[in-house]
C-alpha cells in the first residue's frame, strides 16, 4: 500500500478513475469502473483529465493547472518517477505495490541471494523492492526510455550500487539467447501485456505468445523457480482459468501451492477497482 499522501483512489465509476497521485488529482480512464461514481462533486477538482482518440489508444491530455514535465512519488523507501504519457500512463501502476510488498518479504536463499530475470520490467518497481530485499536481478524490457527512467528511479532510491543488469530488449528474443548461454536463474517476475510492441516490430499477443515466454522461462529456471511472480491484464480470465493455464505448462509447481487471486485497489471509502490477476509461488531452499 502507499502511503495515503503519496497515491490515493479517490473514486471511480462509468468507465473513468479519480486518482491522487502526491499533490495532483488525475481523471483518467478504467475499463473496470463499473456503476456510478460515489463522490461526483470531487471530479471537478482533477487537475488534468485523459481523453482517448476516437480512433486507436492515443488521446490528450486537458489540463485545469500547470504541470510539471515530471513529478515523484514515494512507495516506501523507494522514489518513483511520474511522466504523463500520451496513452494516459504515467510509469506506475498502483496496484503493482501488493507484489512489491511481496518481493520484498522473499529475500534471500539461505545461503546467496536469489538471482531473478524481470521481463516487461517497465520502470523497475519490481526490480527495485526485489533488490532492496538483496536479491540480484536482470531487469528487461523493450522501451529504451522505460529503462532509462526505471535507472533514475534506483539512483533516486539510492540504490545506483545495487545488483541490477539493464537490458533494453524484446523478451522473447532475450530469452532465446539466454538459453543458448546456458545461464540460469532462481526465479522469474512477469508482467506482460495483453497486446503490445517489442524490439524489432516484434507484436506481442498474450495467448498466443505467453506459452513460448513461459517454456523458455522454466528453462531457464531449470524446471524448478524458487520464486515466480506473474501478472495477468487479459480481459476474460479469472483466477481459477489462471491457476489452471499456469499448472499445465509450468511443470514443477504443485498446484495446490501456486497462488492465484485478484488485484484491486480500494478508494478512499473502500470499493475494490479490479486491476488484472496475480499468480506467485516462492519456494525457497
Amino acid at each position: 500500500m502507499f502511503a495515503s499522501d503519496q497515491y490515493a483512489l479517490l473514486d471511480f465509476g462509468e468507465g473513468r478513475k479519480l486518482e491522487r497521485f502526491g499533490e495532483f488529482v488525475l481523471d483518467r480512464p478504467a475499463l473496470a469502473a463499473k456503476g456510478r461514481p460515489k463522490r461526483p462533486r470531487l471530479w471537478d477538482a482533477a487537475d488534468s483529465r485523459f481523453e482517448r482518440a476516437l480512433k486507436g489508444q492515443q488521446g490528450r491530455w486537458e489540463d485545469r493547472t500547470e504541470f510539471p514535465d515530471s513529478w515523484s512519488i514515494r512507495w516506501q523507501h523507494l522514489c518513483l518517477e511520474l511522466k504523463r504519457n500520451p496513452y494516459g500512463h504515467l510509469g506506475v501502476f498502483p496496484e503493482q505495490s501488493e507484489n512489491w510488498a511481496w518481493l520484498g518479504q522473499q529475500g534471500t536463499t539461505r545461503d546467496r541471494p536469489l538471482q531473478l530475470l524481470n521481463l516487461f520490467a517497465y520502470t523497475g518497481g519490481a526490480t527495485l523492492a526485489a533488490a532492496s530485499a538483496g536479491a540480484s536481478i536482470t531487469h528487461v524490457d523493450a522501451a529504451e526510455n522505460m529503462v532509462q527512467r526505471a535507472r533514475r528511479n534506483a539512483s533516486a532510491s539510492s540504490l545506483e550500487t545495487a545488483n541490477i543488469r539493464w537490458i533494453v530488449d524484446d523478451a522473447v528474443s532475450f530469452l532465446d539467447r539466454e538459453i543458448r548461454r546456458e545461464r540460469l536463474y532462481d526465479g522469474v517476475i512477469l508482467d506482460p501485456p495483453a497486446y503490445g510492441h517489442g524490439g524489432n516490430h516484434r507484436i506481442w499477443q498474450f495467448e498466443r505468445d505467453l506459452p513460448k515466454l513461459l517454456s523458455q522461462c522454466w528453462q531457464l529456471t531449470a524446471g524448478m523457480p524458487k520464486l515466480f511472480l506473474f501478472t495477468c491484464h487479459a480481459t476474460g480470465w479469472n483466477p481459477e482459468h489462471l491457476r489452471s493455464f499456469l499448472h499445465e505448462r509450468c511443470d514443477g509447481v504443485p498446484e495446490a501451492k501456486l497462488s492465484c487471486k485478484k488485484l484491486s485497489i480500494l478508494s478512499k471509502d473502500e470499493q475494490p477497482l479490479s486491476a488484472g490477476l496475480v499468480a506467485r509461488w516462492c519456494c525457497h531452499e
